[in-house]
Parts: C-alpha cells; structure tokens; sequence
C-alpha cells in the first residue's frame, strides 16, 4: 500500500463518510478492540480534535480575510493620494518641470513626438 500524501487535505465526502462511520460505530454497543488507535475513546477524541481545530482554522481565516481587506482598502487609499499629489505638483510647478520629474512624471519635454512611417511602395 502506498504511503498516504498527509501534505493535501482530504476532500468534505472523505470527512463526511468518516464522521457517518464514526456515528454508525456508536450505534455497536459490543464493539473492543486492542489497538489503541482505533479504540471508542480515541476516535471520539480525535473527532473532537478535529471539530476545535476546524473552528479555529475558520476563525483565523476570518481574521485574515478582514485584515486583507483592511489592507487592500489601505493600499488603494494610498494610490489615490500619490495620484492627488501628483496632480498638485503637475499643477503647481507644470509639465515640463524638475519637481514633476522627481515624483515619477515624464516631462513634457522628454516624450518623443509621433513621427510618419514612409509607405513602401508595392513593386510591380
């Protein structure tokens, strides 16, 4: 048998059948075993187990997805000021200036004009 990859999750139907076995396993009132790990008490435990860490997995997920959105919000907030600011210094010192330059604007000045391509001419 091949060794179980214990790195992915196991799908909700893998769950669910075992969580159905597991109550099918309570309605056997004459059930032992001498293996420990799948005797009543321990498979009631992991279950339990199982349950605490699954809340608390959904807990901190909410947490992080509430933080990521704090923080998406946050960045666009600070987008939308740098685009105001630049704005303000294409207005206060122009297009063409040193001062649009430093914050990331391309001056005027420096942009290429638009030149005509020559047409070749098809040879008959």
């Amino acid at each position: 048998m091949p060794i179980p990859d214990i790195t992915r999750r196991l799908s909700r139907q893998v769950i669910s059948q075992d969580i159905d076995s597991l109550h099918g396993l309570q309605t056997i009132t004459t059930y032992d075993t001498t293996r420990t790990d799948a005797s009543a008490t321990k498979l009631q435990q992991a279950y339990q187990a199982m349950l605490i860490s699954q809340q608390v997995e959904t807990e901190k997920l909410t947490l992080y997805r509430a933080a990521a959105d704090a923080a998406r919000l946050a960045e666009w907030e600070f987008h939308n000021a740098v685009l105001a600011m630049k704005e303000v210094v294409r207005g206060q010192y122009g297009t063409d200036s040193d001062q649009a330059q430093a914050v990331g604007l391309k001056k005027k000045s420096d942009r290429k004009r638009p030149t005509r391509k020559k047409s070749v001419a098809i040879a008959s």
